[in-house]
């Protein structure tokens, strides 16, 4: 799908596979992406629904970035952002968070008031960035601690979006987002001056997501090699025998992973069609 030549091509592609649900012809390449993601969160849903009581908040945690998703866009329209067409909200169903509560909010302070009343807790600032940060860091961490076999995977993700947002970017995290990203990552770490700094204060398990990356100008190596480490890990907790969660924990890694790479995909397809190298970065 990478290669075809239009991103029409490409949707056509797609509709003949499990994501053809929402497809219709002449999507733009953001919502044929949305579709994709709408997919992922219809097939945890139905996983949900075949877990006993106990799995439904380790469900609402993996599924927690379509309501970070949900409330970022939220927060751009109440914000006064102008957007040319309004995406519809994810449909979390039975695994929201506090996804209702967030969409009657009318202005960035009442939504960050109500994140900060619930299990998001404040991410420090009602900036789009400190939102959104602060509640992926709120997730990985809640997620590490509920779920051992997600342990690694979180909190090498969250090294990524740290080093991202202080040495690429350039902006510091909040005081509450940066005390909860020192609980995975090591307080010296989050504090660090320097990018090099950065990576050799990383707690154990979070240092490999960085390995070989010397430049935070090359952390785009070490994402998709992120989603590498997801996709073999994923399967080998699927295949295991062991009793417990792993292989549903396992069996959600394979589909993001599997999303993602389709979303790469249409990204691709929607410029000209391109070879998919860029799936195959060093692991």
């Amino acid at each position: 799908m990478a290669t075809e030549p239009t991103l029409d091509d490409a949707v056509r592609y797609l509709g003949a596979t499990a994501y053809r649900h929402d497809l219709r012809p002449e999507m733009s390449v953001a919502e044929a992406q949305q579709a994709v993601g709408a997919t992922l969160l219809w097939h945890l849903r139905v996983l949900a629904g075949w877990q006993p009581r106990s799995g439904a908040e380790a469900f609402r945690l993996l599924a927690a970035g379509f309501e970070i998703a949900n409330t970022e866009a939220h927060l751009r329209t109440v914000g006064g952002a102008e957007l040319p067409r309004p995406a519809r909200p994810y449909q979390l169903g039975a695994l929201a968070t506090a996804w209702p509560r967030l969409a009657r909010t009318v202005s960035p302070p009442e939504l960050r008031a109500e994140l900060a009343a619930s299990v998001w807790g404040d991410p420090g600032a009602e900036s789009p960035a400190a939102v959104g940060t602060g509640m992926r860091i709120s997730a990985a961490v809640r997620t590490a601690a509920a779920m051992p076999e997600a342990a690694r995977w979180t909190a090498g993700r969250t090294a990524l979006l740290v080093g991202r947002e202080e040495f690429v970017v350039g902006r510091r995290l909040t005081e509450p987002t940066a005390r909860r990203a020192g609980r995975l990552l090591g307080s010296a770490a989050v504090g660090a001056a320097s990018f090099a700094d950065f990576r050799q204060r990383l707690s154990a398990t979070a240092r490999w997501a960085l390995d070989g990356v010397d430049e935070a100008a090359d952390l785009w190596r070490a994402e998709a090699r992120w989603w590498d480490r997801l996709e073999r890990d994923g399967s080998e907790l699927l295949h295991g025998s062991r009793w417990g969660s792993g292989p549903v924990v396992g069996a959600v890694a394979l589909l993001s992973a599997d999303a993602w790479r389709v979303r790469g995909a249409l990204e691709l397809a929607a410029r000209g069609g391109r070879p998919t190298e860029v799936f195959d970065a060093p692991g």
